[in-house]
């Protein structure tokens, strides 16, 4: 995942919030099965600079996606995938 990621830009121009482009294009590629479970996330400075937003906008995005069961974030280890989602069963 952390190739499509460097590629992943937000676009400040829609209309949608900038946290929840980084959790949509995140989610799809937990999705499309991109990312193995349990793979480590990068880390919020890094994914900041890959999607072009502020490290707060990405601190929203990872609270969403532990809101939706797609990741876990585990103290002083990092954030972690999850699930795929509600389709693939688990």
């Amino acid at each position: 995942m952390a190739d499509e990621q460097k590629a992943a830009r937000v676009d400040p121009g829609k209309p949608e919030y900038l946290y929840l482009q980084v959790v949509d294009h995140i989610a799809g590629e937990i999705a499309k099965g991109s990312s193995e479970l349990g793979t480590r996330l990068p880390g919020e400075r890094d994914m900041a600079q890959q999607y072009g937003v502020a490290v707060l906008t990405i601190r929203r995005a990872m609270k969403e996606l532990r809101r939706r069961g797609l990741v876990v974030t585990l103290p002083s280890r990092g954030i972690f995938i999850r699930q795929r989602g509600p389709e693939d069963g688990s």
